[in-house]
């Protein structure tokens, strides 16, 4: 990485939030714990992010990233991209090169006593884990959590994390002030294919055994089971086993969604699946290759087949804020998950194409995933939601992910 703007007062107008100046660069540092990364220190300037929703509904929400990069390296992270705005790669660099916003607890202490913040609820998770194995060391979260929880806002956390649960009993304490709505993210339950395509996380098992912990302490819990792998990850018995063991560990509710591409990371995805999957590679060429997102038929038909499944677990359809990607703030004041109003997918809207084969294509338009509720749940924790509009985007205007 070349961190030439290390001299006083050097900015780029396309670093990431909080990043514009690299005057803030500290040191870079390995250690024997963590076999081939280096943690990059920085103090950074700010530490609320201002993201606009990816469902052109002009609203916007807000997050918090500790770090930048992950070592959890799951293979399919969509987050990849945003690792190239600091002139690394968006594949090894971003399992192994981790940006450390070592000041971000002060910064977002500040940032919070503002006259000008209104509580917006805050989202972490949505990017890069915050649970990640580098806060072992760095220990960012407590003091994160305690500015949220001491300024009266609202936040969601989503994690693969099991360090999560070092900070339960902040968490309980946080939770009688403020909505605190925490979920695990756990999309592959078999043990094999899960240290393939998410090498650095903890296993399946544990992260079930935290969803456990956390509802012992008294909090709600949802799973994410995100992403569902076309050809891979979307059998009836695949998806029947972990909407089981999520229910049993306790879920409060479950979120699905197939496996979305962005072009930062259809790279690293095609050469993952041409070393272990060969046979898919053809498959997935004619689903993603012009597209972000799974066809609206494969959509369709992945709903037809986990509605069911979640019904029989007795579990409820939990549902994502457009623009943060947090689970937002659901079921309070009986405000329970259900089908999205005119359950019925636009192609065009929600990136188009067809089905491929076996089944997955060619289903009665019914279902729509959930990812993408009509109304964000947010909403629900921040009565100023319908005043926080983006100006209108300019055709050609650079966009952050």
């Amino acid at each position: 990485m070349r961190w030439s703007g290390q001299a006083i007062d050097a900015s780029r107008s396309d670093a990431l939030p909080g990043m514009e100046s690299n005057s803030g660069f500290v040191r870079s540092v390995t250690t024997p714990e963590f076999a081939d990364v280096t943690f990059h220190e920085v103090l950074a300037k700010s530490a609320l992010n201002r993201v606009p929703a990816a469902d052109g509904s002009g609203t916007y929400g807000w997050t918090i990233n500790p770090y930048r990069g992950c070592s959890h390296a799951c293979v399919y992270c969509f987050a990849r991209p945003t690792h190239t705005y600091l002139e690394f790669d968006g594949g090894a660099d971003f399992d192994q090169q981790i940006v450390v916003k070592t000041n971000v607890a002060d910064v977002l202490h500040r940032e919070l006593t503002k006259p000008t913040w209104d509580r917006h609820p805050v989202a972490l998770g949505t990017n890069t884990d915050p649970y990640q194995r580098a806060e072992g060391r760095y220990r960012l979260m407590p003091g994160v959590i305690r500015a949220l929880a001491e300024s009266g806002t609202p936040f969601s956390i989503l994690t693969k994390g099991t360090l999560l649960r070092r900070d339960l009993p902040l968490l309980v304490e946080a939770a009688k002030s403020v909505p605190v709505d925490l979920a695990m993210s756990i999309a592959v339950y078999d043990d094999e294919l899960q240290q393939q395509v998410e090498p650095g996380t903890p296993t399946t098992t544990a992260r079930l055994a935290t969803v456990r912990a956390i509802r012992d302490a008294g909090l709600d819990c949802s799973v994410f089971l995100m992403p569902v792998l076309p050809y891979i990850t979307d059998t009836r018995a695949h998806l029947d086993d972990a909407v089981g063991r999520a229910a049993a560990a306790g879920a409060s509710s479950v979120m699905y969604s197939a496996l979305h591409l962005r072009p930062g990371v259809k790279p690293w995805w095609f050469e993952w699946l041409q070393r272990t999957r060969p046979e898919l590679v053809a498959r997935y060429r004619a689903m993603y290759l012009d597209n972000t997102y799974a066809p609206a038929d494969y959509r369709r038909w992945l709903a037809e087949r986990v509605r069911p499944i979640l019904r029989a677990h007795g579990l409820g359809l939990g549902r994502v804020d457009p623009a943060t990607g947090s689970m937002g703030f659901s079921n309070r004041a009986g405000d329970r998950p259900g089908p999205i109003a005119g359950a019925r997918a636009d192609a065009a809207s929600a990136g188009g194409g067809t089905g491929a084969g076996d089944g997955r294509a060619g289903r009665p338009d019914q279902f729509v995933e959930q990812s993408v509720p009509v109304t964000s749940p947010l909403k629900r924790a921040d009565p100023g939601f319908d005043g926080r509009r983006t100006p209108p985007v300019t055709v050609g205007s650079p966009r952050l992910f």
